[in-house]
């Protein structure tokens, strides 16, 4: 059951995200953060916009809600984001201290969980697989349409 503060309805935010990257020509990832059942940081992948390699949905939401807070720590916030983090993301979750990791899709290939030992923060949560289809289909779209050109 979807509920307004469930897992599944702030994915669906990250989602929103995603699709606006998609729509601006980059790899379609979003993510939100979220503090006490409220949106207080949204982004999407913007490294082409940008030209920088570091410009990923994940970073630039921990830079939002950071400064939103006024401090660097978010380990009462939760990312929801529409691909596994990468190993650089995940670096930066340790960093602060978020509590809790939603994602949508796995990456096997870059994603943090592909590494030996975890790189997010020992108390972080991990949650996998939430609109886990959707997540997926989209990234699948993106690459498809680049083969296309």
């Amino acid at each position: 059951m979807l509920t307004v503060f469930s897992d599944e309805s702030f994915m669906k935010q990250a989602f929103n995200q995603a699709k606006l990257a998609f729509d601006a020509g980059e790899l379609p990832i979003g993510a939100v953060v979220v503090s006490n059942n409220k949106i207080i940081a949204r982004a999407h992948n913007q490294t082409e916009l940008l030209n920088d390699f570091t410009a990923h949905a994940e970073m630039l939401a921990f830079t939002s809600a950071s400064e939103f807070f006024g401090n660097k720590y978010l380990n009462k916030c939760t990312l929801y984001v529409t691909l596994e983090p990468c190993v650089m993301c995940a670096g930066a979750s340790f960093w602060t201290r978020i509590g809790k990791v939603v994602y949508g899709a796995s990456d096997p290939k870059r994603g943090f969980s592909s590494v030996p030992k975890s790189l997010l923060h020992p108390k972080t949560e991990i949650v996998s697989g939430i609109m886990e289809k959707e997540c997926t289909e989209i990234l699948d779209l993106f690459f498809e349409t680049k083969r296309k050109i």
